[in-house]
């Protein structure tokens, strides 16, 4: 392995693989809780204010667990807390962008366009799988769908549930 491979490999060890842990679990772990308190009170603020709770509290605990989880001495993962850091961030980031719909006072413009957040969220997750982790496109956005598509699915269904 040459220097230039080895430095790639460090950044994607260090920078992206975290990057991309991060987005993947703010993303898909803050859907249920979303889509559940918007099912649930039909009020959209109500449901940001849960997605902000959600993806605050998701990127401290990942953020915690990643930093905590590997000095880096072993792995060659690196810094543990810029990888914390990393990761936590990723993660806030990740569960906030379909939060933000939910500022909206209109619970069905709200929800149209959180959908197509978590759209957009999941092929930029499975693009950014394929590009730096490998594999087939079409797998890894399959893959990061269904995954996606199955937690959605539970929230909407229990808020639904919940709300009669």
């Amino acid at each position: 392995m040459n220097a230039t491979d080895s430095s790639q490999r460090n950044i994607i060890l260090q920078r992206v693989q975290p990057a991309l842990l991060g987005l993947m679990d703010g993303s898909v772990s803050t859907l249920a809780p979303i889509f559940a308190a918007a099912g649930l009170t039909g009020r959209p603020l109500n449901a940001f204010y849960v997605g902000l709770a959600a993806s605050l509290g998701a990127g401290i605990s990942m953020g915690l667990s990643e930093a905590l989880s590997d000095d880096g001495s072993i792995s060659g993962r690196g810094n543990p807390v810029k990888r914390g850091a990393i990761t936590g961030l990723a993660t806030a980031i990740g569960g906030m962008l379909h939060t933000f719909p939910f500022l909206l006072s209109n619970l069905g413009t709200a929800l149209h366009l959180a959908y197509a957040v978590v759209v957009l969220e999941l092929l930029a997750i499975a693009y950014i799988r394929y590009r730096f982790m490998g594999g087939r496109l079409g797998n890894t956005i399959v893959q990061v769908i269904i995954g996606g598509g199955i937690v959605f699915a539970i929230g909407v269904w229990l808020g639904k549930i919940g709300a009669g």
